[in-house]
């Protein structure tokens, strides 16, 4: 029997070194075609309005400066927009997780009665709902309208995700864990806290990047059901500033007189607005990258 020696090791072939060169240099280009437009948005945020205007911006910043960013934080309602933001986003993550993972775990046992069907009405809310003046009435009737909790539980929960968690736990907690749990004594309630939970940390990751994206990009239903400013998300308050620049810098290309340098600062503010409204998720989404990628593969599997 030929021995085979710990040094020894298996060499690739001439179309596996050119299959793999090929997928390397893919995944350069993606990574470049991906991070171009964020490295672009930045530069353009702080550098000369004319230079970027002019079209003289490519990748890095040409005569850096910050008058954009000025702009932005000159309105102290900026800092009550992200504190807003981050209250309904912190709020709002909490209780979307605790009533996606709560209509997970039922429809994830195979013993519940009538799930198909349950899952059935589920689904359906997906493609159609009741439209958004019969929303606006519920709300408003509810006592929701310009109410904290409206930010928090209208669209609190998606059925994507509830499908994605139901997958997940389908294709990772066994009957046997379940089974083992009930002849220890525990009911359903308990096997929830003490065998599922601790067995979704992957998961619950996964829906605490997507339900948190969703409320720090959320301006729609602040839109509709909020007028006191003091309870304005920061996406609104960032379009007020981008609107009324943009309406000044019109008025003042009308006039004789007009002041360039207006204009300019209004077209290289749009680029500073989606820099300060993306920060916080670009932070947060490094760590949470891998399981965001195991969460597609997830909702990808048919269960």
């Amino acid at each position: 029997m030929q021995k085979l020696h710990r040094g020894n090791k298996i060499r690739a072939s001439g179309s596996d070194r050119a299959f793999a060169g090929v997928l390397y240099a893919l995944t350069i280009l993606f990574v470049l075609i991906i991070l171009y437009p964020l490295v672009f948005v930045f530069s353009a945020s702080i550098s000369n309005p004319m230079e970027v205007f002019a079209g003289r911006v490519w990748l890095f910043p040409r005569d850096i400066q910050f008058e954009a960013y000025k702009q932005v934080f000159r309105n102290n309602e900026i800092f009550t927009g992200y504190r807003n933001t981050i209250v309904y986003t912190c709020l709002g993550t909490l209780v979307s997780i605790v009533l996606t993972l709560s209509a997970a775990y039922p429809l994830s046992r195979k013993k519940m009665y009538g799930r198909n069907i349950i899952m059935f009405y589920f689904t359906f809310t997906m493609f159609f709902s009741g439209g958004l003046i019969p929303t606006y009435l519920v709300v408003k009737g509810m006592g929701l309208y310009n109410n904290l909790w409206v930010m928090i539980l209208v669209g609190s929960v998606s059925v994507y995700n509830m499908i994605v968690a139901r997958t997940f736990m389908q294709n990772t907690i066994s009957d046997e864990l379940y089974e083992a749990a009930e002849i220890d004594g525990c009911s359903d309630i308990p096997a929830f806290f003490k065998v599922a939970l601790p067995l979704c940390a992957p998961i619950i990751a996964v829906l605490v990047l997507f339900y948190a994206v969703g409320y720090w990009n959320s301006y729609f239903n602040a839109l509709i059901y909020l007028s006191d400013r003091a309870r304005y998300p920061l996406q609104l308050f960032l379009r007020e500033i981008l609107l009324i620049n943009m309406a000044d810098s019109m008025v003042d290309s009308m006039e004789m007189d007009m002041d360039i340098s207006k204009f300019m600062v209004s077209e290289s503010l749009k680029y500073a607005v989606i820099i300060v409204s993306s920060i916080p998720m670009l932070i947060l989404y490094p760590f949470l990258q891998r399981f965001f990628v195991k969460g597609v593969m997830i909702g990808a599997i048919k269960g």
